[in-house]
């Protein structure tokens, strides 16, 4: 270990709060310690408990140390790393003969580096021959990053950075709440309202983030889609289009404008329960500043019909020309501390490295000539996350589970965990032994992120160096190491380097002329300039015309949304932009996208012609009331690493049910009680938390802790057709007292 601070940055969310780990004083109980690091432009030195508290998990108390192998009697025991990776490879090979390549899954995570997410994809498709590999960021961001390439032609969670913020007019928050999910982002916030602008909050509950909005709106779960369309409805008959943008800069405001208009304020009322004064007061809210901004998050996203959803909000952009102007524009919050660079270079279902599409022959020639492999011998799509989860046991006998806890973290999630009891063989690699892992044959214990160095990539799009500071305990190794390891034995001697550096340089080739092109970025540069925002193309490679806002190999223009090629793959290196003359300076990287043009073959936005649809699963007589779930401040995602942090497990103990004080009296409900919530798909239970804060039709669980108040044990697996985003945020439940009779009434 270092005897300075060594800077780096948080392990969590999305923001990737940059922090210094220095040597802990003698006598403490770790290893390091969290100090401030103020210079780190995102979080400028603020941080919050779960980033102040992330050394925790590096005790060896709380975290696995030695591989896992399952002995004949069924227990887990302690085992050699060689004998952990020949059985590995054993199970592995012989199910791919035994069954075929397919018969072997593949499941990823959002928070593995760009370099783990890029080296478990190519190990997938090279190695082990499999289509089947899919990630759970499928689950976070998918629908987000559909509806913005269909528009924009490029998914990129926020087109600017977060300072950009409180300087513009007004923004609409949908579905976010960053005063629990990533508290050092509400300064920005802070920041506009004392600059004099506007923010708007879009929660079925009042959140810690709505009682600091100028206007919260409040609508019914699964109802986001119609407000964002009774919006837009009055944005036209107020007269506050902006004509002259949607002339000059998009296609499709006529079916787009008819579709919106069929959505009249008081019809949009009585599906949402948002009065059309509120609606109006939006709009004005919105429209009068010259800039003002729309970002989403999971609220709207994880819904069956998140894509057309993300879709209505980015139409409300572009109809008053908000979008691809300074300080205006749609972004996502992207949740997941890697769920940025993990969906760009090749862990997802249908995609190759620099964001590039694996049913495109060019992508996969380009791809296949830096991996050295033939184009052909590359498999095609495979299974959405949820789908290839459903499959286990079936058609997928094997799975290799890198950085994910679906036991907890999938939806119907009961029937997923069964799913994964009945698979010949699974092998996990964690840094904790999570619910998931618990089930395994073989769980492999890897560093986390003070011990590697590696890159994410922020919600902003902003590569970033994580630094190792301290050394793993002995019986630790990373996923390289591991797929490294594997690939051996599999007879792949070369291609699986364990260096993270040589992995990055092998990922900026694969990356180059994609449209998440990494190739003019290296470790020297990001420990140089605190980060380099993507697309930033070499200087010996082509360079994108128009500078920041213009992106490389725009989809043809047949294909307007870019869903058959939105890479632009006939050009794959960019050889039809000219290369500039040896000794160019570098790119600087594109913090602000799409201000001269969109990432499309003319330049120009898409809007979508989109029309409200009820919920997958609507309240009925049976089960009558809706449920939503989302975070909490003190934990985080599937709690396997927060839930074994004292401090954090004080704060957050344990899982409730949020419920309106109405809901509750018909019940007979009083606070703390135990109280059952059933779906369809199962029942949870946890106490009661009394709140006038939520809808009197609506109660709220998070989703961090397992057993009998695992709140995805409720949720509803219906997939966006364009995402295949199951519909995490509503689903239809009864409430019942625990040893009383069900209550039927809503």
């Amino acid at each position: 270990m270092q005897n300075t601070a060594t800077p780096t940055h948080c392990p969590y969310c999305a923001l990737q709060c940059g922090m210094n780990l220095t040597p802990a004083p003698a006598g403490s109980a770790g290893t390091v310690e969290v100090t401030e690091r103020a210079d780190f432009p995102v979080n400028r030195g603020a941080l919050c408990g779960k980033g102040r508290t992330a050394p925790a998990v590096l005790s060896s108390r709380v975290r696995l140390t030695s591989p896992l192998v399952r002995s004949a009697a069924g227990t887990l025991e302690e085992a050699s790393w060689e004998e952990a990776l020949d059985r590995i490879a054993e199970r592995l090979l012989h199910t791919r003969v035994a069954h075929g390549p397919d018969a072997v899954g593949v499941f990823g995570g959002g928070g593995l580096t760009n370099e783990k997410a890029y080296a478990l994809g190519k190990f997938a498709r090279v190695v082990l021959g499999t289509s089947q590999i899919d990630y759970n960021g499928r689950f976070c961001m998918s629908s987000a990053a559909a509806a913005g390439t269909k528009a924009f032609g490029l998914d990129r969670g926020l087109p600017f950075p977060l300072e950009d913020i409180p300087k513009t007019g007004c923004v609409i928050l949908v579905g976010s709440n960053p005063a629990e999910t990533m508290p050092p982002s509400m300064r920005y916030f802070h920041e506009l309202r004392e600059n004099g602008g506007k923010l708007i909050v879009v929660d079925p509950r009042r959140t810690r983030t709505a009682e600091q909005a100028d206007l919260h709106l409040a609508p019914r779960p699964g109802t986001d889609l119609a407000l964002a369309l009774g919006m837009l409805h009055l944005v036209v008959a107020e007269g506050r289009t902006d004509e002259a943008y949607i002339e000059e800069r998009t296609h499709g405001w006529e079916e787009a404008r008819a579709a919106a208009m069929a959505h009249w304020p008081e019809y949009v009322e009585r599906i949402t329960g948002v009065s059309v004064p509120e609606l109006r007061e939006a709009v004005r809210m919105f429209c009068e500043p010259q800039a003002a901004m729309v970002l989403t998050a999971r609220g709207p996203e994880q819904q069956s019909k998140g894509t057309d959803t993300v879709g209505a909000w980015i139409n409300l952009c572009l109809a008053t020309g908000r979008a691809g102007r300074p300080l205006s524009g749609y972004g996502c919050l992207t949740g997941q501390g890697n769920g940025q660079g993990g969906r760009e270079h090749g862990q997802k279902a249908d995609q190759l490295p620099g964001y590039r599409k694996l049913d495109d022959p060019a992508a996969r020639r380009h791809v296949a000539g830096v991996w050295g492999v033939d184009p052909d011998s590359l498999p095609g799509p495979g299974r959405s996350a949820y789908e290839l989860l459903d499959a286990l046991g079936g058609d997928v006998r094997a799975l290799l589970l890198m950085g994910s806890n679906p036991v907890v973290s999938a939806p119907r999630a009961a029937h997923v965990e069964e799913r994964i009891r009945s698979l010949d063989f699974l092998a996990v690699c964690d840094v904790v032994l999570s619910e998931t892992a618990a089930l395994a044959d073989v769980v492999l214990p890897v560093t986390q992120w003070a011990e590697e160095t590696g890159t994410t990539t922020n919600l902003e799009g902003r590569v970033l160096l994580r630094r190792q500071a301290v050394a793993p305990p002995p019986g630790v190794r990373s996923d390289l190491h591991v797929l490294h390891g594997l690939a051996a034995r599999f007879g792949v001697e070369k291609g699986f380097p364990t260096d993270p550096e040589e992995v990055f340089e092998e990922l900026r080739r694969a990356s180059a002329g994609g449209l998440a092109d990494y190739s003019g970025i290296t470790y020297r540069r990001l420990a140089e300039e605190n980060g380099v925002f993507w697309p930033c193309p070499a200087p010996d490679a082509a360079v994108v015309d128009g500078g920041e806002d213009a992106a490389p190999d725009a989809p043809p223009e047949d294909d307007p949304a870019g869903e058959d090629d939105p890479a632009g793959e006939d050009d794959p290196a960019g050889e039809a932009d000219a290369a500039p003359a040896p000794g160019t300076a570098p790119h600087p990287g594109t913090p602000r996208l799409f201000l001269d043009a969109f990432a499309t073959p003319d330049g120009r936005a898409r809007f979508a012609p989109v029309s409200h649809r009820p919920s997958a699963e609507e309240p009925d007589e049976e089960y009558p009331v809706l449920l939503t779930t989302g975070r909490v401040v003190a934990q985080y995602q599937s709690g396997a690493q927060t839930r074994r942090v004292d401090e954090l497990n004080t704060a957050a103990p344990g899982p409730f049910v949020e419920l309106h004080p109405r809901l509750a009296a018909r019940l007979g409900a009083a606070e703390g009680d135990p109280v059952a919530v059933v779906s369809r798909r199962g029942r949870a239970v946890a106490p009661a938390r009394l709140t006038t804060a939520i809808r009197p039709d609506t109660v709220f669980m998070p989703f961090h802790w397992p057993g009998a108040g695992r709140a995805n044990t409720l949720t509803n697996p219906a997939l966006d057709p364009t995402s295949r985003m199951p519909e995490f945020k509503v689903c239809a439940v009864r409430l019942e007292a625990v040893n009383s009779a069900r209550v039927t009434g809503g």
